[in-house]
């Protein structure tokens, strides 16, 4: 197994995860803002799944984005 060409894989990959995810939550959250659906002070519970079947990982995480 080459570590570094695995490694920089990785990193690409969640970059791809990081920038796309960040993406659509600011998209939806100023939907909602717009729609009046989101007041100042609300909490949004956020969950992520990693899975990779072939390795057997499931992996959640999850938090809260508070709007200010």
């Amino acid at each position: 197994m080459n570590e570094p060409s695995m490694n920089m894989q990785i990193r690409k990959f969640l970059k791809k995860v990081g920038i796309n995810s960040q993406r659509e939550i600011e998209a939806a959250l100023r939907r909602a803002a717009a729609q009046g659906d989101l007041p100042a002070g609300a909490e949004v519970p956020l969950t992520m799944t990693l899975s990779a079947e072939k390795l057997g990982v499931q992996l959640v995480l999850e938090d809260v984005l508070r709007v200010e």
